[in-house]
């Protein structure tokens, strides 16, 4: 499993329509079969600062299954328009076991 982190910088005007696009993003990674779980998180003192954690079965899941997928086209759609609200965007494996 690798789980997927992207921190965005959204402004107070577009932060309820971005959203709004993560929840009709939503659809698109819960049909993915390589998709395990998906969080969408915003800072407490920062609330222009957001985290969305993706749980993929596998790097190959995410970055070829998924992204050659016609649920990615519906994700991408959805999210498009925030793409370059990204701050970071990347990949990490699991080296420990949560207590």
């Amino acid at each position: 499993m690798v789980v997927e982190y992207i921190r965005y910088t959204i402004d107070a005007a577009r932060r309820r329509d971005f959203e709004a696009a993560y929840e009709r993003a939503r659809a698109a990674l819960e049909a993915s079969e390589h998709c395990l779980g998906y969080e969408l998180t915003r800072a407490t003192a920062d609330p222009g600062a957001y985290v969305v954690r993706i749980e993929w079965d596998s790097i190959e899941g995410h970055i070829t299954g998924f992204r050659q997928s016609p649920e990615f086209r519906t994700f991408f759609e959805a999210i498009g328009p925030y793409v370059h609200d990204i701050a970071e965007m990347r990949d990490y494996e699991l080296v420990g076991q949560p207590t």
